[in-house]
């Protein structure tokens, strides 16, 4: 089942959470709010899709710490920092520790928009990689130590022959695994598994 997915504000300042809040219940997104990033934390869902609005100075846990710690998990809603002139050096360093961009406050409402899209649309390609990543995984784990190392021969380009001689094993023995490979991986051909091989590479090297 698709969650929609939801827009969570987090500003110590009653005025300024309500007006986003409304700006945001305007354009038809979903809207939760907090006064605290310890208020946030205590609601936070990893597996909710969205994006998170965040002021940088903030009583107890600050803007930095909350990114910081919504670091360490493997999926965390895209960060749009808003911040007063006087925090522009930090939400810079905000925006090198990740968060997708900065807004200085009193800032204009279709910037805001516009970058909470943004958001919205880097966390929905996130979640895709993480979902795709996941169910290849789930797939590779299926194999046997033998059969994962047969993978292993033959995305290195090795001929069945060469496998067997490799691992000093019969090449009827290298097909049956081989065989195996294939549909425990759902791979059709050699050029479908070799894609969905590059797929798995590629998802690790964007995960890093």
């Amino acid at each position: 089942m698709t969650t929609d997915p939801r827009v969570f504000i987090v500003d110590d300042d009653d005025e300024v959470r309500a007006a986003i809040a409304l700006l945001m219940e305007s354009v038809g997104l979903d809207v939760r709010s907090y006064d605290s990033a310890q208020a946030f934390l205590e609601d936070f869902d990893p597996q909710r899709p969205g994006c998170l609005v965040l002021d940088v100075r903030m009583r107890g846990m600050s803007g930095l710490e909350l990114q910081s710690h919504l670091a360490q998990q493997p999926l965390y809603p895209p960060i749009v920092i808003i911040t007063g002139h006087g925090d522009v050096p930090m939400a810079v360093r905000a925006v090198q520790a990740g968060a997708i961009d900065f807004l200085e406050k009193p800032f204009n409402d279709q910037a805001l928009l516009d970058a909470v899209h943004h958001a919205l649309s880097v966390d929905e390609h996130r979640r895709g990689h993480a979902l795709q990543r996941a169910e290849i995984n789930r797939r590779l784990e299926r194999l046997t130590p033998r059969e994962r190392e047969i993978l292993d021969q033959i995305i290195a380009g090795k001929r069945n022959k060469v496998i067997a001689y490799d691992l000093g094993i019969s090449q009827s023995t290298v097909e049956a695994h081989r065989a195996k490979v294939m549909d425990k991986l759902g791979a059709g051909s050699l050029s479908e598994l070799m894609r969905l091989m590059l797929k798995h590479a590629k998802n690790d090297q964007e995960e890093d």
